[in-house]
């Protein structure tokens, strides 16, 4: 994702697609909490990589002197239109992993006892379990048990 879109007012309908993206990667179902979305499937949070994606691009214009745009991020001048989100007010970088311990660590998430790390790779597709072992394991990993019912509803959603 580009820096451009990591403030904008509509990045929580890009993470609805990719949320939906990483179930479908890591094989679970909607009643999946978000928290363990990322960890299934190995990709770190949206908003983690955003800040990671700003981050880069404050440290390239940093570095470059000649850049007409330095002054504007290191210097932002007073009669500038107001920003809701201004890009200058958070230029402390962040390392991505000890962010995302911290906030699994402090997420209220059933069952996150059984991954200390989730930075740590998990091998290969969820697991590398075959698709049909990660549908019925997955509701009692993360205890959203429900009926066969619904559980058709979902497979049904990913084969259209």
């Amino acid at each position: 994702m580009r820096p451009v879109w990591s403030r904008c007012a509509h990045t929580s309908q890009v993470d609805v697609q990719l949320n939906s993206t990483m179930r479908l990667i890591s094989g679970t179902l909607r009643s999946t909490p978000l928290p363990w979305l990322p960890v299934l499937s190995n990709i770190e949070p949206p908003a983690l990589r955003r800040k990671a994606a700003i981050d880069e691009l404050v440290e390239k214009i940093v570095k470059h002197d000649s850049w007409p745009i330095q002054p504007d991020i290191l210097n932002p001048s007073l009669l500038r239109l107001t920003s809701r989100k201004p890009l200058w007010l958070d230029l402390q970088p962040v390392d991505i992993k000890s962010r995302w311990r911290h906030n699994w660590k402090s997420a209220q998430v059933v069952n996150s006892h059984l991954v200390c790390d989730p930075t740590i790779r998990k091998p290969g597709r969820a697991y590398r379990l075959p698709s049909a072992t990660m549908v019925s394991a997955e509701p009692f990993r993360t205890e959203q048990l429900g009926t066969l019912r619904c559980l058709q509803k979902e497979m049904a959603t990913y084969r259209h």
